[in-house]
């Protein structure tokens, strides 16, 4: 068996891991089965795609960068910020540079360079990328607050307050407003 070619299997393997890995901080809102760290970066992706698009940056590499963001949970879970009184944050590109370091080279530099560029933010595709989480966040918890959970104010408040772009602004605006089921009424 090429080394190259196991290599990315076991990578693969390890990127399912975000399919079973669950949000944790919804746990304190009294959540009893959050979505997932991989349905969670599949809609930040997505997120990060239109919010690029509004703002004239590049939406398929937004894209990408939100779908790498917190490839690193497969090592570490997903840690809730009430850890920050206890623990260090881990540093998402040295956890990248250990999951990747028996990939190919290509693959290799791709992940990383990803990665690199999402956690310095200084692209207009990093922002909408970093936007795209929160809004994400704050989407989630609109939807969770419907269906009667009831603490989650919280997570909409930091996330307003964290969003850098225009178009996350507005659109954070709006979903507050709105009821979840919206879609079906367009």
């Amino acid at each position: 068996m090429p080394e190259d070619a196991a290599a990315l299997a076991a990578f693969g393997y390890e990127l399912g891991v975000l399919k079973r890995i669950r949000r944790a901080g919804w746990w304190h809102a009294g959540v009893r089965d959050p979505e997932s760290v991989a349905e969670h970066s599949m809609r930040v992706a997505q997120l990060a795609a239109i919010l690029a698009a509004e703002e004239g940056a590049d939406p398929a590499r937004a894209a990408l960068l939100g779908l790498w963001h917190d490839s690193q949970e497969t090592r570490t879970g997903d840690l809730p910020h009430t850890i920050s009184g206890y623990l260090t944050k881990p540093e998402p590109r040295r956890i990248t540079a250990d999951q990747t370091a028996k990939l190919p080279e290509r693959t290799r530099d791709m992940v990383r360079g990803v990665v690199d560029e999402y956690e310095a933010q200084e692209t207009a595709e990093a922002l909408c990328a970093k936007d795209a989480d929160k809004l994400e966040m704050l989407l989630q918890a609109v939807e969770y607050r419907d269906i009667g959970v009831h603490r989650v104010d919280g997570w909409i408040d930091s996330a307003r307050r964290s969003l850098k772009t225009m178009t996350g602004q507005r659109v954070a605006e709006a979903a507050v407003t709105l009821s979840p089921l919206t879609w079906r009424d367009r």
